[in-house]
């Protein structure tokens, strides 16, 4: 049988999103939510450690640590070849260059990506949700992109 496990996990993060024709167009920061969903077959093997898991939660927390948080976490997204990415580019702030326009629907198939590569065979990313502010996320589910 296949089960679902979902893992939150919070960062801070600033962005810009240069040529967009509202207010989001300045440096603005932002309290993200990111849901990571899973899905696979429970361990089955009594000897194992990892018996009747997924997955380990330490060992997706891990995943999206190295590959995510420690690159976004305070730090300020830019989209490389930006105006804004050329005025920083050698300031002293943790600033991330993409090759993309950070927006939340950009940044989370970056993740996506991102994840789905370093998870174990036979454990599949089946949605991830990030939430830019409390009312407004980008979600997407795998079922969609089949």
């Amino acid at each position: 049988m296949k089960i679902r496990v979902t893992k939150e996990f919070g960062f801070e993060s600033s962005h810009a999103l240069q040529g967009y024709d509202g207010l989001c167009s300045n440096i603005h920061g932002h309290s993200y939510k990111l849901f990571i969903t899973i899905k696979g077959t429970p361990c089955e093997d009594e000897k194992s450690p990892k018996y009747g898991m997924v997955m380990d939660f330490a060992d997706l927390k891990a995943i999206v640590r190295d590959c995510i948080l420690d690159d976004f976490d305070h730090a300020l997204v830019l989209q490389k070849g930006s105006s804004f990415a050329r005025l920083l580019c050698n300031a002293e702030t943790k600033t991330l260059f993409v090759p993309y326009r950070p927006t939340c629907e950009n940044m989370l198939l970056d993740f996506v990506a991102k994840i789905s590569k370093r998870l174990p065979t036979g454990v599949d990313l089946a949605e991830i949700r990030l939430h830019e502010t409390a009312t407004s996320f980008a979600q997407w589910v795998m079922e969609d992109n089949v």
